[in-house]
């Protein structure tokens, strides 16, 4: 049995279960729930001190009595992947307790043909999808028994694959048992990042940041993948996780067009924050939303 450490515990959140269980439960209860049951939510990857309080806005939305599959798609950092890849883990370490991954969707998703394998260091390196599974631990913790995840790497799709993938993904999140957890932080400002747009028009430079990736929550808020495209080719916004968001996008878009679904899809920003106001050219940030989609 592969089983993946939690390897950025201890440096990026906390290793101990009794402190971070406490943390999170903060963040949670600070949170309101205005827009649940949520069947997909969208939330930050960074250290915890930066975006934990951001998360559990997005994780308070839901509601893990209906829960028994945890979809987690995450951008890869480090490795270039043209599709999507699956890792070769059966379980997934966190300082709560240990998170089963679901091989039969796992086998299923392989006989596509469209997925490839993560090694364990290729995985244990990359952090977008290890930074929701505390936060996953703890909102299932009551049915830990009984759920399992299925973490998907994602890589640089071309608008065609965002497609492809989510005509694959349409028909679990058409499921209520299913949620999709889509790892994505905002814009990455700063000369470090080579990102420096700046609009004097929507103000001070940390505003102009806001109006941006406002500007991108409006469009992502319509559910309209192509438009969504446009928006990150006109701006550059350095969304990291513009893949995974960019796939759920068009497996909403999937359900709508086979019209089979039959429910009213609506997906609302709950947070927004930044990790460091920017007022000078030097400075850099990085910022953070949470989201969560519904089905009425």
């Amino acid at each position: 049995m592969a089983v993946r450490r939690a390897s950025h515990s201890g440096s990026w959140y906390s290793d101990s279960a009794k402190e971070l269980g406490k943390q999170l439960e903060t963040w949670l209860s600070t949170a309101d729930l205005s827009h649940g049951p949520a069947r997909a939510i969208i939330a930050p990857h960074a250290g915890y001190q930066y975006c934990g309080a951001c998360s559990g806005f997005a994780y308070r939305q839901v509601s893990p009595v209906v829960v028994r599959r945890v979809f987690i798609l995450g951008p890869s950092h480090h490795v270039r992947l043209a599709g999507c890849a699956l890792s070769t883990a059966t379980k997934y370490c966190t300082p709560l307790y240990d998170l089963r991954i679901d091989t039969q969707v796992y086998a299923d998703l392989e006989a596509t043909g469209q997925f490839e394998w993560m090694n364990m260091s290729m995985d244990e390196d990359e952090h977008s999808i290890e930074m929701h599974l505390p936060y996953i631990a703890k909102i299932m913790e009551d049915y830990k028994d009984s759920f399992t995840v299925v973490p998907v790497l994602v890589g640089s799709l071309t608008p065609e694959k965002e497609a492809m993938y989510g005509r694959i993904f349409s028909r679990y999140l058409a499921d209520p048992q299913n949620l999709f957890v889509i790892s994505s932080d905002f814009c990455h400002w700063g000369h470090r990042f080579r990102y420096t747009y700046y609009d004097r028009n929507w103000g001070e430079i940390y505003q102009s940041i806001q109006t941006l990736d406002r500007t991108g929550m409006d469009i992502i808020e319509t559910l309209n993948p192509a438009a969504f495209t446009e928006y990150l080719k006109k701006f550059g916004n350095t969304i990291c996780g513009r893949h995974p968001i960019g796939v759920l996008l068009q497996a909403v878009h999937s359900l709508q067009k086979s019209g089979s679904n039959g429910h009213k899809m609506s997906l609302k920003f709950l947070k927004y924050a930044q990790s460091s106001q920017c007022c000078s050219m030097s400075d850099s940030s990085v910022s953070y939303a949470a989201a969560a989609l519904t089905f009425e």
